[in-house]
């Protein structure tokens, strides 16, 4: 493991966590030169899931990505980093739950959407601005009319 600051090869674990799930291990780690500390995560490795595009395209599920999306739509917010991996291991959840290795991406924007109406109402019009690719005000604007409708039933 290469040191995240100086890329010194080699480190000593000084703490070691397994996840509640069981299926990740939580490695805290210091660097044997600079001695600055950083966290490791380990998974199994397993086939991979693939995610559908809407053009049909297929391609391997990048967490990385998933999180981007929302660090996006959640800039600026109140939101904490930890509530934002939350969100991204319920989308693996949903896909270690399903009998395929497949999901679509219209599947994933819906799920993460659902999550982010009551988490921050910002972040959600920012996701699904961006998700359902708004090509004029007309569309944003019924978005947003949905939304007080939904606040005030």
């Amino acid at each position: 493991m290469n040191c995240p600051f100086c890329g010194f090869k080699e480190d000593r674990v000084i703490d070691s966590r397994e996840s509640k799930e069981g299926d990740t291990i939580r490695r805290r780690r210091e660097c044997l030169q600079c001695v600055r500390r950083f966290t490791t995560y380990e998974r199994i490795d397993e086939v991979p899931y693939m995610v559908v595009k809407k053009d049909g395209r297929r391609e391997k599920f990048d967490r990385q990505k998933v999180l981007g999306g929302l660090l996006k739509a959640c800039e600026k917010r109140p939101i904490s980093m930890t509530k934002l991996a939350e969100l991204v291991d319920e989308v693996e959840g949903r896909l270690a739950d399903k009998g395929e290795r497949e999901i679509s991406t219209t599947e994933i924007g819906e799920l993460l959407m659902k999550q982010l109406i009551p988490l921050d109402k910002i972040a959600y019009v920012r996701f699904a601005s961006v998700y359902r690719d708004f090509q004029d005000v007309e569309a944003f604007l019924s978005e947003l009319k949905d939304l007080m409708r939904q606040k005030r039933g």
